[in-house]
């Protein structure tokens, strides 16, 4: 019988498949720009302990999907926590409790990454970005938020007990909000509203770096995002993130979405949500996501659980993340916790399912024994009690459009 993680065995099936999506009742905190997702007509759930909105009246989820993949959309991602490391042992401090070489990283630059455990299991995963030698800026999830400040506090107690030096930053949604600008016609967009417009130019996919956007100095540009389109988060002090988000509204082409589309969205382009598709009983190798572990910190072994992981690059895995698109004509879709069957026996279960509103099928991710990941390999999902056909197929389900520095 096929075992998953504790963690995402007890997944409960939410709308959307967001694990801490709750509706308005249990509202949450809002952000700097809950009052503008009212008026803009914001549908508002509880996530993560925020109240943002899920879609707006505008548009349906699918047109707003679409739209962002074809024009460019505007989400409010302020819950996500922002953290700055400063100090010369900023980058060795932040290296003891992530998988990243930020040593070596040149200044501007960024870097996906995730925080391990002692057992090798993913805490959460982070964009770490090198500002200079003595300054990090780090975006991690909201839904972790508390734990993640534990873990970075303590690694900087740590260094400080040593005599390092090193201090740590974290600000908060009502000081400090992000807005996470996306889509092929963002960067046209942006320009307009750009001091130096040449300068962004020069942003290539994982660099950040500082500009006056819409007479707002001193806004940080991260060229990122979670939807596998070009697009850039956008750190801003709360007390200016309406008029800038307005500004950004004004060119007529940009538009609202919500967390509908941006889940659907990430979905497509073969992205994991901590706590569905990764979570701490599962490590990098696991989750396919090897690359994430630096070849320096291979050699160095120096990052929590490494001797685990190291031998797993080493020797393999029993269970391995996985795409999935379902065969036939309008299977219904296979949402998280449906069971994954191969001859008979379960071989693994989904993590994240949903209609891809790109390409016309369901879509979804999961695990499943090491031995059935090759794309091309047929499956069954069961779902309602009956069995539908599906085919393991190789991420993103739709094609990356990072703005990557040329070759």
């Amino acid at each position: 019988m096929f075992k998953l993680s504790s963690r995402l065995q007890s997944h409960k099936v939410l709308p959307f498949g967001w694990q801490g999506l709750r509706h308005a009742s249990t509202e949450g905190e809002r952000t700097a720009l809950y009052d503008f997702h009212v008026r803009k007509g914001g549908k508002i759930v509880n996530f993560g302990g925020y109240a943002l909105p899920v879609q707006y009246t505008d548009q349906s989820i699918i047109a707003s999907h679409l739209y962002t993949r074809s024009v460019g959309s505007i989400f409010d991602v302020s819950h996500m926590l922002q953290t700055f490391v400063r100090g010369k042992d900023a980058a060795a401090c932040l290296e003891s409790i992530c998988t990243a070489d930020i040593l070596d990283m040149p200044a501007g630059s960024g870097s996906l990454s995730v925080f391990t455990n002692d057992q090798g299991g993913i805490l959460d995963d982070l964009i770490v970005n090198k500002v200079n030698e003595k300054e990090l800026y780090v975006v991690s999830n909201a839904a972790m938020k508390q734990q993640d400040m534990n873990i970075m506090s303590s690694a900087v107690s740590h260094f400080k007990s040593q005599g390092r030096d090193v201090s740590i930053e974290f600000l908060t949604p009502s000081d400090q909000s992000l807005i996470a600008v996306q889509g092929p016609q963002v960067a046209k967009e942006l320009g307009k509203l750009l001091a130096k417009p040449k300068a962004f130019d020069q942003l290539y996919f994982m660099r950040s770096a500082i500009f006056e956007l819409a007479g707002i100095s001193n806004v940080r540009i991260t060229r990122c995002g979670y939807t596998g389109e070009d697009g850039v988060e956008i750190s801003v002090p709360s007390t200016q993130v309406e008029s800038l988000t307005e500004a950004l509204l004004a060119g007529c082409q940009l538009k609202l979405a919500g967390l509908g589309a941006r889940d659907s969205l990430r979905l497509e382009a073969g992205l994991c949500l901590y706590g569905s598709d990764i979570d701490a009983q599962t490590t990098p190798v696991e989750a396919a996501l090897s690359w994430l572990v630096a070849k320096r910190r291979r050699s160095t072994a120096d990052f929590p659980g490494a001797q685990l992981v190291l031998s797993q690059l080493k020797e393999g895995v029993q269970r391995r993340r996985i795409g999935l698109q379902m065969l036939g004509v309008k299977p219904p879709p296979a949402r998280a916790g449906v069971a994954i069957y191969s001859e008979g026996q379960q071989v693994g279960q989904l993590t994240s399912g949903c209609p891809s509103p790109s390409t016309g099928r369901n879509i979804a991710m999961g695990y499943v024994q090491e031995h059935l990941k090759k794309p091309g390999t047929q499956v069954q999902l069961k779902v309602r009690e009956k069995f539908y056909e599906a085919e393991i197929t190789r991420m993103p389900f739709v094609k990356a459009n990072y703005f990557n520095k040329p070759k």
